[in-house]
């Protein structure tokens, strides 16, 4: 085959250092904004941004020649940047993520519960939505290292 295709998208959970609610309502669509021009850099589509004060979810296309890594690097390194820049030096992101695949067939409910996490969180916590998000995934993990 002499091209490559793919359809690779990816559900990013990712929060404020120590779950601070840095990200107020005034930066908020800001910085959606500022993170798609990033993936838009990246040859990367944000398909939907969402979030709250302490954390942020992406649905992300990228490339095949784009790790997942690489992508939140460069999104979170350069939205920090962005963000000391504009708004001072009162924001850092935490140091790990979560990353879900999703199927073409599932965008929509994923997109939905992007935009609904305000609804979302009045009821639960980001640490027991995100324990929800790896438990709905299959991803085993160890609570006595997840919140270090």
């Amino acid at each position: 085959m002499a091209h490559t295709y793919t359809n690779l998208l990816t559900h990013l959970v990712f929060s404020t250092h120590d779950r601070l609610s840095a990200i107020t309502g005034e930066i908020r669509p800001r910085l959606f904004e500022y993170m798609s021009g990033i993936a838009r850099e990246l040859r990367a589509t944000v398909l939907a941004a969402g979030g709250i004060a302490d954390h942020v979810h992406l649905l992300v296309v990228t490339p095949a020649s784009l790790s997942i890594a690489d992508a939140l690097q460069e999104i979170k390194g350069g939205s920090s940047k962005w963000l000391h820049a504009t708004f001072g030096p009162v924001f850092d992101w935490q140091r790990g993520y979560g990353a879900f695949s999703v199927s073409r067939s599932s965008v929509p409910a994923v997109v939905r519960y992007i935009e609904r996490q305000e609804a979302h969180h009045r009821k639960v916590d980001f640490k027991e939505g995100f324990l929800e998000l790896l438990r709905r995934n299959g991803v085993e993990i160890d609570e006595r290292f997840l919140w270090k």
